[in-house]
């Protein structure tokens, strides 16, 4: 890659404000100065305390009850059949969390399938780790019409991840995308990288670091440096 394609590389990441959906969304906040610790404290409080200042009905107690909520709730307007469930072993250790499942996910029965599956597998591999010995989960069970989350729905979306991390209670979580960096992190993805908050849970803890998701660096393959440097963060943390 030349110069002038590098250039053109960061020039389209920097206006896209780290998205990594093509619509959905929205860019701007990223060019104020981030009160980071204030925002992942804000993240933090909501995971401890989710009935606070809630968006949502009251939601199961239980991980196997919550997940069929999320399946048959109103939040996203989808009918059942394009809705997909989390998969994975749950008591791994690991909860990655992306945005909203592919096109087709819903179809082929499974999250992450096509290309951006492929890509997903090659880096959970890198990191010792399969689908199997992992715990997938979205925030939105089915795509939203038109592909995006708007303002509204990514901050009941937010609120209804978070409680699902509090259920799954993982030792480490992976948010993949701007959406779910914001849900854990309180920071759009490229202020949240390279950093590590722990977050309280019903008395438990969990580490977050986010990276990018498949289908931005198949659009973008110059950031798989970087996203890998993200992995071996969250290995190196794993195997401490």
């Amino acid at each position: 890659m030349g110069l002038n394609d590098e250039i053109e590389s960061t020039l389209d990441w920097w206006s896209k404000a780290g998205a990594d959906t093509i619509v959905g969304d929205e860019p701007g906040s990223w060019l104020k100065p981030p009160a980071e610790e204030s925002k992942i404290a804000a993240a933090a409080a909501a995971l401890a305390d989710p009935a606070k200042a809630s968006a949502l009905p009251s939601t199961p107690s239980s991980l196997d009850e919550f997940r069929q909520w999320m399946l048959d709730s109103d939040i996203v307007p989808a009918a059942r059949a394009a809705r997909c469930d989390a998969e994975g072993d749950p008591s791994s250790g690991l909860m990655i969390v992306l945005d909203m499942p592919e096109a087709g996910d819903a179809e082929a029965g499974h999250l992450l399938m096509g290309e951006a599956g492929m890509l997903f597998d090659r880096m959970l591999a890198a990191i010792g780790r399969d689908r199997a010995s992992a715990y997938l989960a979205t925030m939105s069970p089915a795509r939203p019409p038109g592909g995006g989350i708007d303002d509204a729905l990514e901050e009941k979306l937010a609120e209804a991840v978070r409680r699902h991390a509090e259920l799954a209670a993982p030792k480490w979580l992976l948010a993949m995308g701007d959406a779910p960096s914001r849900a854990f992190c309180g920071a759009n993805l490229n202020t949240a990288r390279g950093k590590q908050p722990i977050l309280n849970h019903d008395g438990g803890k969990m580490a977050v670091i986010a990276t990018f998701h498949p289908r931005f660096l198949l659009r973008q393959p110059a950031f798989k440096a970087q996203s890998w440097k993200d992995l071996q963060m969250l290995s190196k943390g794993m195997s401490a």
